[in-house]
């Protein structure tokens, strides 16, 4: 994965989530469940990392924010 850059958190309420989770069905829905309750920048793929177990998903959160405004 690409680092987290400044942006990414540069204001109150802004916070980047990872997902660590046994595969691509349970970190997806995770990301479900976050984005019920925010904004966010979902994303569309998990990421595996060599000698480690299961898969990672990162996605950007916007608390200041509902998911329907």
């Amino acid at each position: 994965m690409r680092p987290i850059n400044d942006g990414h958190v540069a204001e109150p309420g802004l916070a980047v989530v990872e997902v660590a989770a046994a595969d691509d069905e349970t970190a997806f829905a995770v990301q479900e469940l976050l984005a019920a309750q925010w904004a966010i920048a979902p994303a569309d793929r998990t990421t595996r990392e060599p000698g480690e177990p299961g898969v990672r998903l990162r996605c950007f959160l916007d608390l200041r924010q509902r998911p329907d405004s």
